[in-house]
Formats: C-alpha cells, structure tokens, sequence
C-alpha cells in the first residue's frame, strides 16, 4: 500500500503528514474498513483494540449520561484517527464513537500501531500533537454549546461535515442533528430553515446540500474557524 504525502481525496491527512520512512513501518498492517452510518467503533468504557484513520466520512465522539442521554464532543474525519492514544499504551475509549456520515477508513491494531509508535519518534510526536489538537476541539465545542446560538453552531457542525466528505450534499437528518448539537428536534428545523431561506443550504429528505459555502462561513461562530486552525497545525505536512 502506497501513501503520498501530499493531501488527495483518498488519503488521510494524519498519515500523509508522516515521513515516508516512518508511514511503511504503519502500511503493511493497514488495512480498509468501511463505515457504515450508525456503525459504533468502540462503546464508552471499551477497551481501544483497533485504531481507525478515516478516508472519507465522519465519526462522532459522544459522552453517554447514566441515562442514556448523548451529546457530541468531537468530530474525526480524513484529518485525524479515533483510538490514536493507544499508541502511547493500552487505552480504553472515554465516549462511544459511532459513524455518523458513512465512508471508508484504513485500520490497523492497537499492538501493532504501539510497536511502530515504539520505533518511531515521528509517529509518537503526531499521536500527542492530534490528542491536544483533539482535546482542544473538545474544549471549544463546550464552549460554543454553551455560548452560540443553534444557527451558528449549525452552520459550524455542516462546514466541519463538508470538509470531511467528497462533494456538498451531506446526508443528515434533523433528529442526527438535534442530538449532536444537543437541543429539540423542532429548534434544528427552525435553524436549517432559516439556512434554507437565506439560500445557504437545501433540505430534502434527509439530505442537506451546500448551497453557498462562503456564506455558510459568514453564519459560523469563531469555533470552527479555530477548529480548523487547529487542524492545519498537526497536519500540516500533508498539504492538499
């Protein structure tokens, strides 16, 4: 399996940024799993035995109340990996990581990723660079739950989408929506009509497509232009 380390719609960007020597001690164990919407990689408390570099798609990070009641605090994509820290010494995941846009994603165990992040310093210093890139997203989604308006923070989470997926139709539904934004069902629709009505964005039947991406932008709160700052850090040597 061949990587470039240039940025391409079939690459993950966390992989690319690797230098070629330090990616082949990673790529003959890699191999492609597909990610079916709903699909869950690790439940809260499991322990973290496979870790996943997505291709195209997006897995949602949700903290699970006693209840049963989830929010979302992090979102991976093509950018970044879920189970990443395990390659630092077992770990067990802190959320449910489930798939919530579906896509591909190449795997590869936790033992193995270990052994490579042991013989490599490259690999260790990008798994800690992504953990406070990750830890920082977490931080700044709290904050802009609990400070930004459903607009902003809607108009955030489809930009976040479509930077992770191939093409601006993005398929959502609103009751996906509601529970990763953490309020009613009926204040996402509100929300989305009012994208809608400005001709930023088209509902229909569970598909949400990006009408005027830089007017999306003007929408968002500061969040998810600090998000993607972020982002571009800890990959930066995977330009595309």
């Amino acid at each position: 399996m061949q990587f470039g380390r240039s940025q391409s719609s079939g690459r993950n960007r966390l992989l690319a940024a690797l230098p070629p020597a330090d990616l082949a001690l990673l790529a003959p164990h890699l191999k492609p799993a597909p990610l079916q919407q709903n699909l869950v990689l690790h439940e809260q408390g499991d322990r973290i035995d496979q870790v996943y570099f997505p291709i195209e798609g997006i897995i949602s990070l949700l903290t699970v109340m006693q209840q049963g009641d989830a929010v979302e605090t992090a979102t991976v994509g093509r950018e970044g990996a879920v189970g990443a820290l395990a390659g630092l010494g077992p770990r067990r995941s802190y959320t449910r990581e489930i798939v919530q846009v579906a896509g591909s994603a190449l795997r590869i165990s936790a033992s193995r990723f270990r052994k490579a992040a042991d013989e490599s310093r490259p690999v260790r210093e990008i798994i800690v660079r992504y953990g406070e890139m990750l830890l920082i997203q977490v931080q700044q989604t709290a904050a802009c739950n609990a400070l930004h308006d459903v607009e902003e923070r809607l108009s955030r989470w489809l930009l976040q989408a479509r930077d992770r997926v191939d093409g601006n139709t993005i398929r959502l539904t609103h009751e996906f929506l509601s529970q990763m934004l953490g309020v009613r069902r009926p204040t996402v629709t509100v929300a989305a009509q009012m994208l809608q009505n400005a001709g930023l964005i088209r509902y229909h039947r569970g598909h949400i497509e990006i009408l005027d991406r830089p007017g999306l932008e003007a929408r968002a709160c500061e969040c998810y232009r600090a998000i993607r700052r972020q982002i571009e850090s800890v990959t930066a040597g995977a330009r595309g």
